[in-house]
């Protein structure tokens, strides 16, 4: 291949078992099915095994079964006559001919309809195909790539899918792996992307992360895999906006508003009862308390950041500084928890704890 992608980055076992797989699979010319969650790699992945084939050299062609209707998606795939529907004016050739001599994607393939399906079963099992509104039987070879994040052994039980279909897709399956699955590669690639961000954004160097926005890196289970995992770093650089400070702090969600109201006192007072007050003793609960050392004459905004802030160090305190835990025990998120750290200025209440 004439590079190696982003999702292709690592030196994980759970990722070289995944390539190696891919390499076994190359040399033959059966039908393979690419499982995984999104922004896993799923694509690139097929056009691994396009490129290291004997077919290297024809046509890869990937097509979205999800991002088109079923009319529109038999067109696309196995073509049409002039005249097989309204504006059909002239032959369209589909992608398996398009694709003769090399491999098709088929992407999102469990959204394809059960009509679709059984002319795609006919299409592996013996290499042809009429183009919609024709009567020729063609014929191609095209090796065939199915790719979702579905469970297509359920779809088959529950005959959302054809069986048949599936035996003759899954000659193999190759499991692409989730980011939570390669730990040891989510450092590798966020200075990869840090670094390429740095030079878009015409950085003399990268100034490295700080321990606490490496402590993010590796406590978040990135649900949005390698693409979240280059957003995250990209968006965190764009802000982060100084190119002699390390980062300190990731921007994971950026649909989080700064600027959120303070909770009221019922909901105060709802993160902390019931389902919190046995996770505080009881001397930690009266420190807690909106009364201590406040007047009564204070404003309700004034006891309610009170309040939060006291609960949020007790908590602190009580979990040694862990903000995951803390967190957890707060029924908080991570970013949340942060952003109260910040508003609260509590960042350096740990200091000499490690």
């Amino acid at each position: 291949m004439p590079h190696q992608p982003d999702n292709m980055l690592g030196e994980s076992s759970a990722l070289t078992t995944a390539l190696d797989h891919l390499s076994q699979l190359a040399t033959i010319q059966r039908p393979v099915l690419v499982l995984g969650e999104r922004g896993t790699g799923k694509e690139l992945a097929a056009e691994r095994l396009h490129y290291l084939s004997t077919r290297w050299d024809a046509p890869f062609i990937k097509v979205n079964c999800a991002a088109m209707a079923e009319t529109l998606l038999e067109s696309e795939l196995f073509g049409h006559e002039p005249g097989a529907f309204t504006g059909a004016s002239r032959l369209h050739v589909g992608r398996f001919e398009r694709a003769d001599g090399g491999t098709l994607l088929l992407d999102e393939i469990g959204t394809m309809s059960p009509r679709l399906q059984e002319k795609l079963l006919r299409l592996i099992e013996y290499g042809e195909f009429e183009r919609v509104g024709g009567q020729r039987t063609l014929r191609v070879d095209v090796r065939v790539i199915g790719s979702t994040n579905a469970d297509l052994r359920s779809m088959a039980h529950t005959q959302h899918f054809r069986a048949d279909l599936l035996d003759r897709l899954s000659f193999d399956v190759v499991h692409m792996p989730a980011l939570r699955h390669r730990d040891d590669d989510v450092m590798l690639l966020a200075r990869h992307f840090a670094m390429q961000m740095s030079a878009e954004l015409s950085w003399d160097q990268f100034p490295g992360f700080a321990p606490q926005a490496l402590r993010q890196l590796r406590a978040y289970d990135w649900p949005g895999n390698v693409r979240e995992l280059k957003n995250v770093v990209e968006r965190s650089l764009h802000r982060w906006g100084d190119q002699e400070r390390a980062v300190e702090t990731l921007v994971i969600d950026p649909f989080q508003s700064p600027w959120a109201d303070a909770p009221s006192q019922h909901e105060v007072t709802r993160i902390l009862q019931p389902q919190h007050e046995d996770a505080l003793t009881a001397g930690e609960r009266q420190r807690a308390s909106p009364s201590t050392s406040l007047s009564h004459s204070a404003g309700l905004r004034e006891s309610v950041d009170h309040y939060e802030r006291t609960l949020v160090l007790t908590s602190l305190e009580r979990h040694e500084f862990n903000q995951r835990r803390t967190a957890e025990a707060l029924d908080l998120s991570y970013d949340q928890l942060r952003g109260l750290v910040r508003k609260h200025k509590l960042q350096g209440k740990n200091k000499g704890r490690g």
